[in-house]
């Protein structure tokens, strides 16, 4: 199963460059390691991230996704202490997330569109 996971700032901040989307993509595979899952993709601009998670039915989306913000949160915070400056009380995520099954659109399709994103240098 593949799933399209969008994670955007706490406030919409724009926190991230290039070096964070990369920390974070690191993160984020090594969390769905965890899950018997796979990272296919991972891009994302300023202020959100794009995934594209091919996942086991066994594994709930909104488990895989709490354990990817809270994991990469606390680490990039660690690993890049000018970024947690800007974090609003200790979170660097919004609370919510988008998801979306990518069952019905070819995958490259959705591949494409997130390695597409605007990408700060």
């Amino acid at each position: 199963m593949h799933v399209h996971l969008i994670f955007v700032t706490k406030y919409r901040r724009k926190v991230f460059d290039g070096d964070a989307i990369d920390k974070l993509t690191a993160h984020f595979r090594r969390v769905a390691n965890d899950f018997d899952a796979k990272v296919v993709e991972c891009s994302g601009e300023d202020n959100h991230v794009h995934l594209l998670v091919e996942y086991p039915p066994k594994v709930a989306v909104s488990s895989l996704v709490r354990s990817m913000k809270g994991v990469s949160s606390r680490m990039l915070r660690q690993e890049r202490p000018d970024i947690a400056q800007h974090y609003w009380s200790g979170q660097l995520w919004s609370p919510s997330y988008f998801a979306a099954s990518c069952g019905g659109a070819p995958l490259e399709i959705i591949r494409q569109y997130v390695e597409q994103q605007n990408r700060p240098l």
